[in-house]
């Protein structure tokens, strides 16, 4: 299975739920090869293990492979400087760095769950203040200024989306869920058996 024509489908394939941002990165990976990066962007060991443990809290091994096993947090910190501006890097390690203050990785499993309930309604208000903030950004004439000073799509938007959007786009991750026909036969109708998977071709 090839990554690259996954990440050119997968929006379809979520009913177009990904944001803006994450739409564009999508387009800056498929568009190149060996897509060069947009700013500085680095993670320290630390964060990089609180991005492992709170995609695989999103998408946890149970019978089938959990975000870990499929490479999702490598993927993450790829897609973040290879693809994504300095807003979004600013926002999404303001988010990491409000959890080591918490203490995260010393949390036991609940208590991690219950730190990211939390994060999860904070992300509301600030998903509409970020709506908000594009809106002014397109009515306003001093939209170069306004644009240097953004404040990227907020940090559990950017994790949520980018958990997604790694496990479903490896062949792992989309076996385990989907039913995967990589050469289709005939297109025809089928009655689905209950508890059946979807296909994706």
């Amino acid at each position: 299975m090839n990554r690259r024509n996954a990440i050119t489908h997968v929006a379809a394939l979520f009913g177009g739920a990904f944001s803006a941002p994450t739409l564009l990165a999508m387009q800056r990976w498929e568009a190149f090869a060996r897509p060069e990066r947009l700013a500085e962007f680095a993670l320290t060991e630390n964060q990089q293990r609180i991005v492992a443990e709170a995609a695989e809290l999103i998408i946890p091994r149970t019978t089938t492979p959990g975000a870990k096993d499929v490479g999702v947090p490598a993927f993450i910190v790829m897609m973040l400087q290879d693809c994504y501006k300095s807003p979004e890097h600013k926002s999404f390690t303001e988010g990491l760095g409000n959890l080591e203050k918490k203490q995260f990785l010393s949390l036991s499993a609940e208590q991690k769950m219950a730190v990211l309930k939390q994060v999860e309604m904070d992300s509301v208000e600030e998903m509409k203040a970020y709506q908000v903030q594009q809106t002014k950004m397109g009515d306003n004439e001093d939209r170069e200024q306004m644009a240097a000073q953004a404040k990227g799509l907020p940090f559990w938007r950017l994790m949520k989306e980018l958990t997604m959007l790694g496990y479903f786009t490896s062949e792992q991750g989309i076996k385990s869920s989907f039913e995967y026909v990589p050469i289709p036969g005939k297109l025809e109708m089928i009655k689905m058996k209950p508890n059946q998977r979807s296909f994706a071709y």
